[in-house]
């Protein structure tokens, strides 16, 4: 078991970091959704739809070794951060678009009313409320992102499958190892699960 702490390590700082970015990713993506300005509208569609419409190992390896064709080289572990995170950041784009959209046309109307920008209503009124709602199922996209984050081990990323894959090669144990390996990603998703349950109930605490 501790010989899988390392990898263990790499899994969880690659997750963390691909969750912060992806979701900056998808939280800009939204906005640029939802402006009336149709060429932005555009980016964003098209972003959404070649992400959601490939998999994600394709474009793992578009970054890491078809980049390097047209002069861009990136490390392995930023390669795999950025793949990681340009794929969730579609989907929490989608997730936030449904949160925002799903808030009554009213409260926009309202701040309008009291003066208020279209800039300073989202922020202040539509996205505090659109982040509570989105809780959920964006708790079930980063444990997603967590288990993804396994297809890092095919650009050699030393994380908890690549090393599962070495040992079970090395030692030819392989049930015993997978099922260590598959325990880890469990423990991982587990007390990922309890976080974001605390987060959700109190964000519900004024319901109570």
């Amino acid at each position: 078991m501790p010989k899988f702490l390392p990898g263990v390590g790499n899994t969880l700082l690659l997750s963390v970091l691909s969750i912060l970015l992806g979701t900056v990713i998808g939280l800009f993506a939204v906005m640029l959704r939802l402006s009336k300005k149709k060429p932005l509208v555009m980016i964003s569609n098209f972003y959404i739809t070649i992400i959601r419409g490939t998999p994600l190992l394709l474009q793992l390896y578009f970054i890491f070794f078809g980049l390097p064709d047209m002069g861009i080289m990136i490390d392995r572990f930023p390669s795999a951060v950025l793949g990681l995170a340009i794929h969730s950041g579609a989907y929490i784009s989608e997730i936030f678009r449904g949160s925002i959209e799903s808030i009554d046309y009213g409260q926009r109307e309202a701040a309008k009313a009291l003066g208020m920008t279209n800039f300073q209503a989202m922020k202040r009124i539509i996205l505090p409320q659109a982040f509570k709602r989105s809780v959920p199922a964006l708790g079930n996209q980063f444990i997603i992102s967590i288990k993804d984050s396994s297809l890092a081990s095919v650009i050699t990323i030393t994380e908890t499958i690549l090393l599962a894959r070495q040992f079970a090669a090395a030692t030819f144990n392989v049930f015993p190892i997978y099922t260590l390996a598959g325990a880890y990603y469990l423990l991982i998703t587990l007390g990922l699960s309890k976080v974001l349950n605390k987060v959700e109930l109190r964000l519900k605490v004024n319901e109570r």
